[in-house]
């Protein structure tokens, strides 16, 4: 049996749901869809609509309302759901949200921006460390795993349009690249770069100066497989023609 899979940061789900979110849903048909920065309660959405496609509908909302929030929605019922790293400083942003299909894993993980400098970029790089304690006591126990969403990172020069002016920006900066090969020594797969070499692939965009019409843009939304679920990965994807948010969504195939 295969499982389609997919990670998309909505940057707003009740905006993306004004958008045909819907149908685009219903026509794109995944096993199990992940998502970030939903910004909503399950109280503020009519979640009938993805109940009616088959979806078991699972959210972790941040307690500031419209502010990030991770969502897991999935055609099989998990055997588990967790909600949080365990951390509340974290998890009261609502940003890790796990679900346990038998002896496989999935994580939707909305990992902080520091573009606003300072304090958050602080915050941060203190959740990586968290989230890299967080990663490693999971794979200890569930070594069928995949942790997907926007890590807010981009690993190499590849996965941005510019990295020499970019050098110096959040998302970009040498100890947030360290920290991504790190995380994937820990025995991940970068899904994505497994399957293609080719430059110029991007996930987000920003909203100024035309940038997606241009392709301006940075490779910061992954699906990171263990690597004993290597062989059977079929295909990862980067759906870059779907326009709801200023990210794309992206896709993972997998056997079992």
């Amino acid at each position: 049996m295969s499982r389609k899979i997919i990670s998309y940061n909505v940057n707003g789900l009740r905006a993306a749901l004004k958008k045909n979110f819907v149908q685009w849903l219903s026509e794109e048909n995944p096993d199990i869809l992940l998502l970030q920065e939903t910004k909503a309660t399950p109280e503020q959405l009519n979640l009938a609509d993805f109940h009616k496609l088959g979806y078991h509908t699972y959210l972790h909302s941040a307690e500031k309302l419209g502010y990030s929030g991770v969502a897991i929605f999935s055609k099989q019922v998990p055997d588990k759901v967790v909600e949080g790293c365990g951390n509340s400083r974290y998890d009261r942003e609502g940003r890790v949200l796990r679900a346990d299909f038998g002896d496989l894993t999935v994580v939707s993980s909305y990992i902080p921006s520091g573009t606003t400098g300072g304090e958050r970029q602080s915050f941060k790089m203190e959740f990586l460390s968290e989230f890299y304690q967080y990663t490693t006591n999971l794979l200890s126990e569930r070594k069928r795993t995949i942790i997907s969403g926007d890590y807010n990172i981009c690993h190499k020069a590849i996965d941005i349009h510019n990295p020499v002016a970019n050098k110096n920006s959040s998302g970009f900066l040498p100890e947030e690249r360290d920290w991504l090969t790190n995380f994937i020594d820990l025995g991940m797969l970068d899904s994505f770069r497994y399957f293609h070499a080719d430059p110029g692939m991007y996930t987000w965009w920003t909203d100024r100066s035309g940038a997606r019409a241009r392709n301006l843009g940075w490779r910061i939304d992954y699906h990171m497989v263990s690597k004993m679920l290597e062989k059977q990965m079929l295909n990862a994807r980067i759906l870059s023609d779907v326009y709801h948010s200023d990210h794309c969504p992206i896709l993972l195939e997998i056997n079992g």
